[in-house]
């Protein structure tokens, strides 16, 4: 059964290059400004141990990782900073803005490794105990244009995903998709090939609706 929490989990998804980290700093600070406590974090990382999980899952020289393994990795990193970081934000009243959750596996592990939304369901189901956001934003974009983002920005980390072949993102998207979906009551589709004004706008409208109906 979902939790209930105090304060609102957002979660914020999308293929490589989708534009997550941007949106989330610039509501982030939208929301700061309103006098809206809050807490922005990643996945994998967020706190101590998740990032060290981080920093073998994303390591380029580690291409021999299995697709299982690479679930179960990404499944305790989400533990820990949701046990750390998450929970008490959310006891706390705040609202959480976070890069990745569950469906990051759903559709990556499950779909585009392979391995099936619902077996990766179920090593997460585990992992999470209950706590699901409330609103879920996708960033829907061209897998080429994602990854020709990632390409022009010298200052993002280049990571293992990104070396990835155009087919295997492109599953990533269509496993997102399906997920949209399912769930359509939790997932908010939002066009990211569009201008970052015209995607923060809605962005914007959509968390705020959300928050304004709590």
């Amino acid at each position: 059964m979902p939790r209930v929490m105090n304060g609102c989990f957002f979660s914020f998804e999308g293929p490589e290059g989708a534009g997550k980290t941007t949106m989330i700093s610039k509501l982030e600070s939208l929301l700061r400004e309103r006098g809206i406590d809050v807490v922005a974090t990643r996945e994998p990382g967020g706190v101590r141990i998740a990032e060290a999980i981080r920093s073998i899952i994303l390591n380029c020289d580690y291409t021999e990782m299995d697709g299982r393994t690479e679930a179960l990795l990404y499944a305790a990193a989400r533990r820990q900073h949701l046990l750390e970081k998450i929970v008490p934000a959310l006891e706390a009243g705040c609202v959480v803005l976070c890069d990745r959750f569950v469906d990051s596996s759903l559709a990556y592990q499950g779909f585009a490794r392979g391995l099936g939304i619902e077996e990766v369901w179920k090593i997460n189901e585990f992992a999470i105990d209950g706590y699901m956001p409330s609103l879920t934003i996708y960033f829907d974009i061209d897998p080429q244009i994602g990854l020709e983002r990632i390409r022009r920005n010298r200052g993002r980390e280049v990571n293992r995903l990104d070396l990835e072949t155009l087919s295997f993102h492109e599953k990533v998207r269509e496993g997102y998709r399906e997920l949209a979906r399912r769930f359509a009551d939790r997932i908010v589709v939002i066009d990211a090939n569009r201008p970052l004004d015209d995607v923060f706008a809605e962005t914007t409208a959509a968390v705020l609706s959300r928050l304004k109906g709590r």
